[in-house]
């Protein structure tokens, strides 16, 4: 789900905001949960008592607390070479699936299980975000896809030898269908480093860190992503978890 969009103050229409969400996008894209479906508060937030590795890695990262959270608030920036991004700030009611977006002088309210009547880019730009924040749950929300059976490998950035998982997503469903995630992680189940690959290419898209977790009401958040080069950084600054 690699996407960025860059949103300008200075846009005073909501129609002029989201052309921006559309022209400015960079080149990765975003995958959206197959089918659309509602973000389960129970049904898939219960480890089993055989977990297979997803589980494990979603209940490393705390998602045994998901039932018990009412508000998220965060806001999703990036920064590359000198230049800071201004950001969109989210306040997310999962239970209700109620989302706020604020972006520069514009603000979008709505609930995504009525989509019909709300600009596919604010939803979009969501999905990208939240996914962003939320990798290891999305390998046990997310349908539609295949997760091969862990091996070891010398993550790309660090070198290091930790746990290697490859996540699929189908060809079909989601906003950008086909995409593959190599996902490193170590002996705590904690994600460390991931590649991004669009398409499912041989070549990497995008590689970068999970760093500087930080303890949300029992849910672990990897507040920083950055790339090799540290020309780059995609992190969330104003997070709560309530």
């Amino acid at each position: 789900m690699i996407d960025f969009y860059i949103f300008d103050k200075k846009e005073q229409q909501m129609k002029q905001l989201l052309a921006f969400m559309c022209v400015f996008s960079l080149l990765y894209s975003c995958k959206q949960e197959t089918k659309q479906a509602q973000i389960p508060i129970d049904s898939k937030t219960t480890i089993t008592e055989a977990p297979t590795i997803a589980e494990k890695i979603a209940k490393a990262h705390g998602i045994d607390h998901w039932k018990d959270i009412n508000r998220i608030t965060f806001t999703f920036q990036v920064d590359r070479d000198d230049k800071k991004g201004d950001g969109r700030a989210w306040t997310w009611f999962p239970k209700k699936d109620s989302i706020i977006m604020k972006a520069g002088e514009q603000q979008v309210t709505y609930n995504r299980q009525r989509l019909d009547s709300v600009p596919s880019n604010a939803d979009k730009a969501f999905i990208n975000d939240k996914y962003w924040l939320l990798v290891p749950f999305q390998l046990v929300w997310d349908e539609g896809t295949t997760i091969s059976e862990p091996s070891k490998a010398n993550a790309p950035i660090s070198k290091t030898e930790m746990n290697k998982i490859t996540l699929t997503y189908g060809t079909e469903g989601g906003y950008t269908p086909g995409d593959a995630y190599d996902i490193f992680f170590d002996n705590d189940y904690l994600i460390r480093e991931w590649i991004f690959r669009k398409g499912n290419s041989p070549e990497p898209s995008m590689i970068t860190t999970f760093e500087n977790y930080k303890d949300f009401n029992g849910i672990l958040i990897a507040k920083e992503h950055k790339n090799a080069e540290g020309n780059f950084n995609l992190y969330f600054s104003d997070l709560s978890i309530e």
